[in-house]
């Protein structure tokens, strides 16, 4: 359980995430990080699901970008086909939320590569309560560093499976 948030405003695009860990109704650690930058490629992506298949998803998504030459669409859609199809990879429990200067998609084990309509994106336990909050300080003068975190503590005053230890990537 986690909550992510992608925004895109002025030309910014950030992903931010909480850094609570839970194991049922325990919490196990409280600083951990769930978002990335894939640094050469200028993607940035968070993951909502269990670590482990988050971090595999993470190799993956980086291997397509190198072999579609930073094509995140062409990217995304190759990863969601391995993710539905590969017996090893269809048993991952996981979403992911990935963006690049042009592009913001959901990612799902089921096979969907999703568009949303809107520049915020947000997945996970509280992913509903951060979208919210997000579509409605789109409307004000914050960036999008501050409006994604901002959509986070939200999210963690609703939902008992976030926190506010925000954790941020930018591009």
């Amino acid at each position: 359980m986690t909550t992510i948030v992608l925004v895109r405003k002025n030309n910014e695009v950030v992903v931010a995430g909480d850094g609570q860990v839970s194991m049922g109704n325990t919490v196990v650690k409280s600083t951990a990080s769930k978002v990335r930058k894939i640094e050469k490629r200028g993607v940035v992506a968070g993951f909502a699901g269990s670590t482990a298949d988050a971090l595999t998803l993470f190799e993956r998504l980086e291997a397509k970008l190198e072999k579609h030459a930073g094509n995140l669409s062409r990217a995304a859609v190759e990863l969601a086909k391995d993710w539905r199809t590969d017996k090893y990879l269809r048993r991952l429990e996981a979403l992911m939320a990935v963006g690049d200067k042009e592009n913001s998609y959901i990612i799902s084990g089921t096979g969907d590569v999703l568009e949303p309509e809107g520049d915020v994106i947000g997945i996970g336990s509280g992913g509903n309560y951060a979208l919210a909050a997000g579509k409605v300080l789109m409307g004000t003068e914050m960036n999008a560093e501050q409006l994604a975190k901002k959509a986070i503590e939200v999210a963690a005053e609703i939902c008992v499976f976030t926190n506010n230890n925000v954790k941020i990537e930018k591009i």
